[in-house]
């Protein structure tokens, strides 16, 4: 889903027709810091981690390094967009239940990523708490 530049080794876009959309570029950056607050669990979270032995940045550094790259001053209540990312991924896990439910699901990972609805609905919720839901 990337493509890559004929001639230096960097990415010039990433793809994903699927669920493609325009919209909000921090929707998009915190998606990708949801790591940082997520467990591994054998997936994508680094909460736990040793991210230094890893050399896996902070949150905080990465969220720096981000605002340089994209000249801006800080990142806005992330506890919100954390909220809206959560509830996202859970909406499109719940497709996957429902395809596991309906014998649909073409993945033979369906079932367990439809077991991660009601979490990953909970975690949505801490962080709209957070953000004063």
């Amino acid at each position: 889903n990337m493509i890559f530049d004929a001639k230096e080794a960097k990415v010039v876009a990433v793809l994903d027709w699927e669920l493609s959309t325009l919209g909000d570029p921090l929707a998009d950056f915190t998606y990708v810091a949801m790591a940082w607050v997520t467990q591994n669990e054998g997936r994508s979270g680094v909460m736990d981690l040793d991210r230094a032995a890893l050399g896996i940045p902070e949150l905080d550094a990465m969220v720096e390094r981000y605002c340089a790259a994209t000249n801006r001053d800080g990142v806005p209540d992330m506890n919100w967009y954390f909220a809206y990312n959560f509830f996202r991924l859970a909406g499109i896990i719940q497709g996957i239940k429902k395809r596991v439910i309906d014998g649909t699901a073409s993945s033979s990972h369906a079932q367990a990523m439809a077991e991660r609805v009601f979490p990953l609905a909970e975690s949505a919720w801490k962080f709209a708490e957070k953000a004063g839901a």
